[in-house]
């Protein structure tokens, strides 16, 4: 499943294409992709383990949900950082997120009038009428 990849089902929701950003070996993030393949919703997954991830979609959502819940502080990646490693400054936490991917809350869904951060059952069943 590596870089963009485009799931196609019989029944596409009537919305423009959501992306799903996340790490293809990371259990949420399957269980989140096997849910939409399910659910018939069509998607594209783009895996910024491989593909990076730009910061535009990181401001738009730490501005939507904030920055202590982008920032996956319950990563293991983000308690092997030392102190002095953990950011200090939204910018400083952009630039660590980018270099560092495993700490950003998955998935990041993002899609016309939709954006929803981690793994909810309830909001995904509501977002998308199933």
């Amino acid at each position: 499943m590596g870089g963009v990849n485009r799931c196609y089902v019989n029944k596409v929701i009537k919305r423009k294409m959501i992306r799903i950003y996340g790490i293809k070996n990371c259990d949420t993030i399957k269980k989140t992709l096997r849910w939409m393949i399910d659910n018939r919703i069509e998607y594209q997954f783009h895996d910024y383990k491989t593909l990076g991830v730009d910061i535009d979609i990181l401001e738009r959502f730490i501005k939507k949900f904030g920055l202590e819940t982008v920032l996956n502080t319950k990563s293991r990646t983000w308690k092997e950082l030392t102190e002095k490693e953990r950011p200090k400054s939204e910018k400083e936490a952009i630039d660590l997120m980018r270099k560092k991917t495993s700490i950003i809350k998955r998935p990041i869904i993002d899609g016309k009038n939709i954006q929803l951060l981690g793994f909810d059952l309830e909001k995904f069943k509501e977002t998308f009428g199933k």
